[in-house]
């Protein structure tokens, strides 16, 4: 029998019981990163784990790694599993958008396709949108934020039902809340890397959601957010688990405030491995993502990318 996995994307509703985390020694951080010696000596230099990287530090209560033990992907262990890639067949990324994105409320669709073409450098598109009525998805309200919700179940049989015959994965994105089962009270997201599918909700990313008032700059800030959990589950997309080494685009994450500090960018173990599964030029996509950032205000990531390029060129 076929068996499928899903990753649900969301806070934790139970009582967990981890062991206490400890950070990787250096040693254990290079072995993660694996031998690059014969590598090219411009990705040699992308993959050295400089200043630029953060290591990563030890849990606060609530957040991820203090809840969930996690024993961290190596590059190796990513090798070993025949991680998904695309091929000449399945290459192109595809955003589903569901329901409702209405200008000034929600993020912009073009900005998250160009961020989501950089960020992977491959093709991505963007889907006509799939109305919420008449698309057989079941609908509840919740029992808290009386708020509709979307089940996620229903929403990835319709993904693969409809996945283009070149898509190597199709994402939804949702300004919809949504839920996993009757008895959670909700998730930010849950995808099936099997089935190359996954559907994504920015609805709890806007202060509306809770009552509370947009602020000036409430576009940018859902931009930032909506970009980063785009591109972490795209990320899972080709097989690349939580990051347990460096501050990582590919960190778990517990709760809003950990998500906000989540970086955008990738770590040396995580690059190396997105790297060896798109065959992507790490400068070319540097340049790319560089671009973006000054072109929607995002100024701190504009930074780092400079610095990071500066040093790999030098």
């Amino acid at each position: 029998m076929k068996r499928t996995i899903y990753l649900i994307i969301s806070l934790s509703f139970t009582l967990c019981v981890a062991m206490a985390f400890t950070p990787p020694n250096p040693g254990e951080i290079l072995r993660a990163i694996g031998n690059i010696k014969d590598l090219p000596i411009t990705l040699r230099k992308a993959l050295n784990p400089s200043n630029d990287f953060e290591t990563v530090s030890v849990p606060n209560n609530g957040d991820w790694l203090a809840e969930h033990f996690e024993h961290g992907q190596s590059f190796d262990n990513f090798i070993s599993i025949m991680p998904a890639k695309p091929d000449r067949h399945r290459n192109k990324i595809y955003l589903q958008p569901l329901g409702d994105f209405i200008d000034g409320q929600s993020p912009s669709l073009e900005k998250l396709k160009a961020y989501t073409a950089s960020y992977f450098m491959m093709d991505t598109n963007i889907l006509p949108v799939l109305p919420i009525m008449g698309s057989n998805l079941t609908i509840r309200r919740n029992p808290y934020t009386r708020n509709r919700q979307l089940l996620t179940h229903d929403v990835l049989i319709l993904l693969k039902k409809r996945r283009p015959i070149d898509a190597f994965c199709v994402l939804a994105i949702t300004m919809e809340d949504l839920y996993p089962g009757s008895s959670w009270n909700f998730v930010f997201g849950q995808a099936s890397p099997q089935d190359r599918v996954g559907v994504f909700s920015f609805a709890r990313y806007d202060p509306v959601f809770y009552g509370e008032k947009r602020r000036k700059n409430f576009q940018v800030i859902l931009l930032r957010r909506s970009c980063k959990v785009l591109a972490h589950e795209t990320g899972h997309m080709f097989s690349l688990a939580h990051c347990i080494y460096f501050q990582c685009l590919m960190n778990g994450s517990n709760h809003l405030q950990e998500s906000d500090t989540r970086p955008f960018s990738l770590c040396p173990v995580c690059l190396r491995k997105l790297q060896f599964s798109i065959g992507f030029d790490v400068v070319d996509r540097y340049q790319k993502l560089l671009d973006f950032y000054k072109r929607v205000g995002f100024e701190s990531e504009a930074g780092w990318v400079l610095t990071r390029l500066k040093r790999i060129l030098n």
